[in-house]
């Protein structure tokens, strides 16, 4: 293809029963991908995915891992039906961070499955031992939001992902005053976000530090493929990478800034791999020019392979 494309992979809320079934059913790779997993984790993450319940798998140590699981399966049957589409970058929100390296081959599948359910599992035992809760600001510009949450604190900016949105993250008492004051300063509309911990805030630094000790034990080999990463929000070397996935789990998600910055490299068709349209749909308000195509059901796979035998895509 002589497209420039770029591999996007979506993080924790994507989540649902069910999701991958129809091309579990369809696909060898993905049954063997799924037996993998379960192998590796010693219990069945399928029966979870497939059956729930849904309470279950929302949880932050199941959903990162099934979301990662699921998103690498799409992938490789993407690469074993259609090899002639092939990445110039990859990038994923936060936990797509890891599906991504994986993605662009350097981290492998089996540590790739150990490393994303450690991190669930801290992230999710640090949400116990330091509640907090997050919320999206809409219609204000990330300056502002900052400059109004200085002075509370237990808050910080989580995730700009998107023009007009802002995600901040703190302690429950912290996030109900800065969502009164950011009412106050002019923000079109604050709501509450359902989740079971402050992700991307200093109190995550307890799971950032056990997860510190996972990452320096991995491999990673160096691809040719660029990847975008959370915390600068743009292209990394080889030799960043580590350092910034610790960072990621208590520092904001720079998503629209990754995201411009693969457009000024001339990434031209986006395609999100993984449950839900939840990157879509953030492309659309970033404003970006290329298309941006979905691998979330099998059918996806032959509108993806009708575009590009007709050089739509």
């Amino acid at each position: 293809m002589d497209k420039k494309i770029a591999f996007i992979f979506p993080g924790q809320g994507a989540q649902y029963v069910g999701m991958g079934k129809d091309f579990y059913e369809t696909f060898s790779s993905v049954r063997e991908t799924f037996q993998e997993a379960d192998e590796i984790l010693g219990f069945s993450l399928t029966k979870l995915l497939f059956e729930g319940p849904g309470e279950e798998l929302t949880l932050t140590k199941n959903s990162q891992v099934a979301i990662y699981v699921m998103s690498v399966a799409l992938w490789r049957v993407l690469k074993e039906q259609m090899p002639e589409i092939t990445p110039t970058a990859v990038a994923g929100l936060s936990l797509g961070e890891y599906t991504a390296l994986t993605a662009s081959e350097r981290l492998s599948f089996e540590e790739g499955v150990k490393l994303v359910r450690a991190r669930g599992l801290y992230m999710y035992e640090a949400g116990i031992n330091h509640p907090g809760t997050m919320a999206v600001c809409l219609g204000m510009e990330p300056d502002v939001v900052r400059d109004a949450i200085t002075s509370i604190e237990g808050v910080w900016v989580a995730n700009l992902n998107c023009p007009g949105q802002v995600v901040i993250s703190g302690t429950i008492e912290g996030v109900e005053k800065a969502s009164g004051m950011l009412k106050e300063k002019g923000a079109k509309r604050v709501l509450p976000l359902d989740v079971s911990g402050a992700f991307h805030s200093g109190l995550m630094s307890e799971a950032q530090e056990k997860l510190r000790e996972k990452i320096e034990q991995i491999t990673l080999v160096e691809s040719e493929i660029k990847l975008v990463m959370n915390v600068p929000g743009g292209f990394v070397s080889e030799g960043e990478i580590k350092e910034l996935m610790i960072s990621q789990v208590s520092s904001p998600v720079q998503w629209e800034k990754g995201v411009r910055q693969m457009e000024e490299k001339g990434i031209e068709l986006f395609i999100e791999i993984g449950p839900g349209k939840t990157l879509s749909g953030m492309n659309r308000k970033i404003g970006v020019k290329g298309e941006t195509l979905t691998l979330e059901k099998v059918e996806d796979l032959e509108t993806l392979n009708s575009k590009v035998e007709h050089g739509i895509a």
